[in-house]
């Protein structure tokens, strides 16, 4: 390569640029892979390559070489990193489909679904929803008021004592209930009401086979001004028909809860060995599904209603419990421990 420091005639230069662009556009189109490429690229735009070269030798020339050359040198220059970047994209692209082969299956993205506590709440609720019930939601961090006093539950049930419930240490707790939402509904709202209230619910339990300190709940509420028990009686048994099969039998025994009065406790045949007994109804031939009764006039008059103008039923219902019945589920646990096998079976 010339000396840098040597001063050349403007002709000399003009054929050391006839030169470059002859051999390099050349050269560039015909670069096999990327570190080719790099090696043309320090050849002809480096520090030390012919092309700077000229542009620093412009100084010495007249005016209008310089303005000639100058001109046509930084053209052979953008020119150059032109081709440079095409060549590469089109290498890449080279590369790109070497390096997949188009005749193997493709890999096939695994689609998500809800989670089986979801689509069960969900079953459920498109059930009472088509019974013109509402669906509505309310808050998991709660007072005493709404999910002890409201529901009569006095201050020396034991229910509320701190072993049995997640106080937050600022006069709240985690609600142990969705009859939390019934409360503030019709503190709201005036009869006729029908609501479905899903949720989370909360429990110092010790985590089993059977129990969670954390589980989900469905609330039921009916009130008007002529809703009776019979009434409770007949949208029970349509949804749980609908849920478990029209072959299901239901039955109710007595029961004690202090927000309905009377109370019962609802059972289902089982639907897995036809009522005859088995391991999963603990051979009785009956599932135990729901608690429910008609509301409490202590209730009513805690949320405003007038008991002798108003009446209506409630229901409660674990979510957990109901999957695990209608899908041969053993242990809750396997609900919440996100193993993905357990998971496919209900995609």
């Amino acid at each position: 390569m010339t000396d840098p420091s040597e001063t050349l005639p403007s002709d000399s230069i003009d054929s050391i640029l006839d030169e470059i662009e002859r051999k390099a556009f050349s050269k560039i189109e015909q670069a096999a892979d990327s570190a080719e490429l790099e090696v043309l690229r320090i050849e002809y735009l480096g520090k030390k390559a012919k092309l700077s070269f000229v542009l620093k030798s412009l100084g010495e020339l007249s005016r209008d070489d310089r303005v000639r050359i100058g001109g046509r040198a930084n053209q052979i220059r953008n020119g150059l990193e032109e081709s440079i970047r095409k060549r590469k994209e089109v290498l890449k692209g080279a590369w790109r489909e070497k390096s997949i082969d188009f005749t193997l299956p493709g890999l096939r993205a695994e689609s998500g679904t809800l989670h089986p506590i979801t689509q069960t709440v969900h079953e459920i609720v498109r059930i009472f929803e088509k019974l013109n019930f509402e669906q509505v939601a309310g808050r998991e961090v709660e007072t005493e008021f709404y999910n002890f006093t409201a529901l009569n539950i006095p201050e020396n049930h034991p229910s509320r004592d701190a072993f049995d419930t997640f106080f937050t240490g600022h006069g709240h707790l985690l609600r142990s209930q969705t009859s939390t939402v019934q409360i503030r509904i019709m503190e709201k709202r005036k009869p006729p009401l029908r609501i479905v209230a899903p949720g989370r619910v909360y429990r110092p339990d010790t985590v089993d086979a059977s129990h969670s300190f954390m589980f989900h709940q469905i609330e039921g509420l009916m009130v008007d001004d002529r809703t009776t028990f019979a009434d409770l009686k007949g949208i029970l048994h349509l949804f749980l028909r609908k849920f478990f099969g029209e072959t299901s039998k239901i039955r109710f025994r007595p029961h004690f809860f202090p927000f309905t009065e009377p109370s019962v406790e609802v059972d289902v045949s089982c639907f897995i060995c036809r009522a005859k007994g088995c391991s999963v109804c603990s051979q009785k031939g009956w599932l135990e599904v729901m608690g429910a009764g008609s509301v409490h006039p202590r209730v009513f008059e805690a949320v405003g209603y007038d008991p002798r103008k108003v009446q209506g039923f409630a229901f409660g219902m674990g979510v957990e419990r109901i999957a695990m019945l209608k899908y041969g589920i053993s242990d809750i646990r396997l609900f919440f421990e996100n193993d993905v096998r357990f998971l496919k079976q209900f995609f």
